[in-house]
């Protein structure tokens, strides 16, 4: 098995060290488009595989496509930051401009491929990333939810002081302020987390969660990466070992939740094949209304790169 993720920031980088961690994969390609960048970290790296005992073989590459070859899997985190005076407009022109580039290289090099999109914003560059290759939706998808769930998660065993293992959550919706947690289906150790934590308090968690990239932002001046590279790291996981596990993952949906050709955050299973199948589970009225005010949110995004197209 082959991995390869563009993008050797923060993000991308902390992805290829879990997934060499984890040791599920014979190699993983680390590129980025800095001279000796992606090659620096792969070194450093593979040089604490007899630290770690793995066996994962890590090759850097300066923007040079053909070494990723083959690859099963690609994970893109390239794209920049928002910087001050920079429209929201600005930013979604520059980085799907990049994510274009990217995306047509990985389709020459590895036209097989299931590709993961990490680079922000998340749900548009999916989307973009899903026009350029014009691959089959299951096979182009965005890491946003399990990012944000284990936010949630986090948040839930930080206020009832349990481990965050026994928690499981799902959110629906595009990434940020918009996204629609569920606490009806929010459950620790089987026990609903409605009976253990009141609604006021459960209610802050939720709004922290929506801050949750925020909150890292205003803490360190720049984004959080440990978290995000390892989410991505996870889905790659379900992916190389057919896991079949269930986790949110943004996508393309086509009438699921009666919502059409928008790319949100839904429950599927991940396999082998990428997205086997969504799971199209039951919202109240309260619920359906929230996914759908994040549908016209994210479909405004999306907007904006028509245009700029």
């Amino acid at each position: 098995m082959k991995v390869t993720v563009v993008g050797a920031g923060n993000v991308g980088a902390t992805c290829a060290d879990v997934l060499a961690y984890k040791d599920i994969v014979n190699e993983v390609v680390l590129l980025d488009i800095k001279d000796g960048v992606a090659e620096g970290k792969s070194l450093d790296i593979f040089q604490k595989a007899p630290i770690d005992l793995y066996d994962t073989r890590l090759i850097g590459s300066t923007n040079d496509y053909s070494k990723t070859a083959n690859s099963d899997v690609v994970v893109i985190t390239s794209g920049l930051p928002r910087k001050p005076g920079m429209t929201r407009d600005d930013l979604i022109a520059t980085n799907a401009g990049i994510v274009k580039t990217v995306t047509e290289n990985v389709v020459k090099y590895s036209p097989n491929a299931i590709i993961i999109v990490v680079s922000n914003p998340l749900d548009v560059m999916t989307y973009q990333a899903h026009l350029t290759s014009k691959m089959p939706r299951n096979r182009v998808i965005g890491m946003a939810g399990i990012l944000d769930t284990a936010r949630y998660r986090a948040f839930i065993a930080e206020e009832l002081n349990v481990s965050p293992k026994d928690i499981q959550a799902v959110l629906l919706g595009g990434h940020g302020d918009t996204m629609v947690p569920l606490p009806r289906y929010t459950t620790v150790g089987g026990i609903p987390v409605t009976e253990l934590i009141d609604a006021d308090k459960l209610q802050g968690i939720l709004e922290r969660t929506k801050r949750g990239g925020g909150e890292c932002v205003k803490l360190m001046g720049t984004s959080a990466w440990y978290a995000p590279g390892s989410a991505a790291a996870q889905m790659v996981e379900a992916i190389v070992k057919d896991q079949k596990r269930v986790f949110p993952v943004c996508m393309q949906l086509k009438g699921e939740f009666g919502i059409n050709d928008c790319y949100l955050g839904v429950p599927v299973v991940l396999g082998k094949n990428g997205v086997e199948r969504i799971l199209e589970i039951k919202l109240n009225d309260a619920e359906l209304q929230l996914l759908k005010d994040s549908e016209k949110a994210v479909k405004v995004v999306m907007g904006v790169l028509d245009n700029i197209k």
